[in-house]
């Protein structure tokens, strides 16, 4: 593990698995950097160097209020710049948000892979209020019950599933990571609805989606798909349940990549 410090003074916890061309996981809500592990060992296995990290308030790296996306795109910015030149971003659900939104403040890439982002478009939004019902949770101590509204709330978990999951050994881990409900409810409130900005960005843009996936995050998918004029809508069937299949993408990025023939001194852009 190696850390990068971002435009604020947080230090983010980077890892590192193999070599060739940089490629950042940007990771979704209630995970870590290794929880993309199985995806980095993939990507090191198809000649790339796959690069992890915490998002802050995660594992090992940092936390600086006030909770703000931009402190997040700064992470993301400080991180890709860490990498090198002509890195490839892939970012899933909330991941994908903020990679997204990195992009279109100008966080060079030269390639952008947004898995099953959680844009709402404008309908059935959750509660406006919910980062800061969730932030007093979290500075009262009751960050159990805050990972639990974020379950409920934010992504829609039936009461029975949550119960399932706070009885469950999964739910000992979730607990230190309630801070980071926090940023994922802000960010996915305040951009619900991709700016246009983040629907003009000017690298390529795949779009992928399992096909078995909570029907929003799939119509989602191919909105966003539709929306962002040059995107490539991708459908992956090896993904499943909110999940991506670490072998089916590895080998997508590969192929990809390889296709887009940059030069080594690109560092893309927006």
């Amino acid at each position: 593990m190696d850390t990068v410090t971002s435009a604020d003074g947080t230090r983010i916890a980077v890892h590192e698995d193999g070599d060739g061309r940089p490629v950042v996981i940007v990771n979704g809500a209630f995970s870590t950097a290794q929880d993309a592990a199985p995806l980095a060992e993939q990507l090191a296995a198809a000649g790339m160097r796959a690069i992890t990290y915490d998002r802050r308030a995660r594992g090992g790296s940092g936390h600086t209020p006030p909770v703000d996306p931009h402190r997040e795109v700064e992470d993301l910015a400080a991180v890709s710049a860490a990498a090198g030149p002509g890195v490839v971003v892939i970012g899933h659900s909330s991941g994908a948000v903020l990679a997204l939104l990195a992009a279109a403040e100008g966080v060079p890439m030269a390639h952008l892979f947004l898995s099953e982002p959680p844009f709402r478009f404008g309908e059935d939004e959750p509660d406006p209020a919910l980062p800061e019902r969730l932030q007093r949770l979290v500075d009262d101590g009751r960050e159990a019950d805050a990972v639990l509204l974020f379950q409920r709330e934010a992504i829609g978990l039936p009461d029975e599933v949550v119960e399932q999951i706070r009885g469950s050994d999964l739910f000992a881990a979730l607990v230190p990571l309630a801070q980071s409900t926090v940023y994922d409810a802000t960010l996915t409130r305040d951009v619900s609805t991709p700016t246009a900005d983040m629907l003009s960005v000017a690298m390529p843009v795949t779009v992928l989606c399992g096909v078995q996936t909570f029907p929003f995050l799939r119509a989602a998918a191919e909105r966003l798909a539709s929306e962002i004029p040059h995107a490539e809508f991708v459908s992956m069937p090896e993904s499943v349940g909110h999940r991506l299949d670490a072998a089916a993408t590895a080998r997508l990025l590969r192929d990809v990549t390889r296709a887009d023939a940059p030069d080594p001194g690109d560092h893309g852009g927006s």
